[in-house]
């Protein structure tokens, strides 16, 4: 089984969590799914190197990647991937989606409400952990 090696950005603006949404894929357990934004990481590239290039191609966006939340491993029915979470902040409004259908800021109390990819379900429970 193919694995892959990803970063992940919990982007906080404004006390609220940036949130995208995937397209149409040809494994169906991805599609339109809700994400933390990132991708993967490169031969020799640091995490946080790799997490500031994967959102600024995906999203247009400039983020200050701070601490390390989690590590998530993770396999689905294809692949496996082994992803490295960061809290990340940015003060800008201006994102451009490149790769994703839609984006939105959610508070962390309501983002159950959203339909998640299996992977960043344990993150979305990391975040909540004081809400339940």
């Amino acid at each position: 089984m193919k694995k892959v090696d990803v970063v992940a950005g919990v982007i906080f603006k404004n006390g609220k969590v940036l949130c995208v949404q995937r397209g149409n894929h040809k494994l169906e357990y991805v599609s339109n799914k809700f994400e933390f934004p990132g991708g993967k990481i490169q031969p020799n590239e640091a995490e946080q190197k790799a997490l500031q290039r994967e959102l600024l191609e995906e999203l247009n966006l400039n983020v200050v990647v701070g601490e390390k939340i989690m590590t998530v491993n993770h396999k689905y029915p294809d692949f496996e991937i082994c992803m490295q979470c960061y809290k990340c902040t940015t003060e800008s409004s201006n994102i451009e989606l490149r790769e994703h259908i839609s984006m939105r800021y959610m508070e962390i109390k309501d983002l159950l409400e959203l339909d998640w990819l299996e992977a960043d379900i344990p993150v979305v429970n990391y975040l909540m952990k004081d809400f339940k």
